[in-house]
């Protein structure tokens, strides 16, 4: 079930083009008892990006043990939007999450997911790597 989720989270991702560009195009899905409440995708540049998208639907609305599935690690740094790795963290709803890449941007390169292991989140890395690698590796930062 869980690829299920990230091929989804991979699916909506491809919604964001051209108008993410130059980010990445990123998608996310939350899920609740097996079942997806939200579906988020990065925005044109200085907008919400994929997890804050997913997050703003649940805004306000009363759900525990979520899992997030995005394609891309979470933004560990505030550039034009708040770091979303903090915004998760913060969240008390999302349990786990589960990344399928980490971010080569040398400004995150992990710290998004230390951010997310220290505020005891679950975080699962590497679910649907190929297939999102062969889509996102052309939108990615060089390392």
């Amino acid at each position: 079930m869980n690829e299920t989720f990230m091929l989804t989270a991979l699916a909506i991702s491809r919604k964001a083009l051209p108008e993410c560009l130059p980010n990445p195009p990123v998608g996310c899905v939350i899920v609740g008892t097996e079942k997806i409440v939200a579906k988020g995708y990065t925005r044109s540049p200085g907008k919400y990006h994929a997890e804050a998208d997913a997050l703003n639907q649940i805004q306000g609305k009363a759900f525990d043990c979520l899992k997030m599935y995005v394609t891309l690690e979470p933004c560990s740094f505030y550039g034009r939007t708040p770091s979303c790795a903090l915004a998760i963290a913060e969240d008390p709803r999302i349990d786990e999450i589960y990344v399928s890449l980490v971010d080569p941007d040398p400004r995150n390169k992990g710290k998004g997911l230390d951010i997310l292991r220290k505020a005891g989140k679950v975080v699962h890395l590497g679910l649907c790597t190929d297939e999102v690698n062969n889509f996102l590796n052309q939108y990615l930062f060089p390392e």
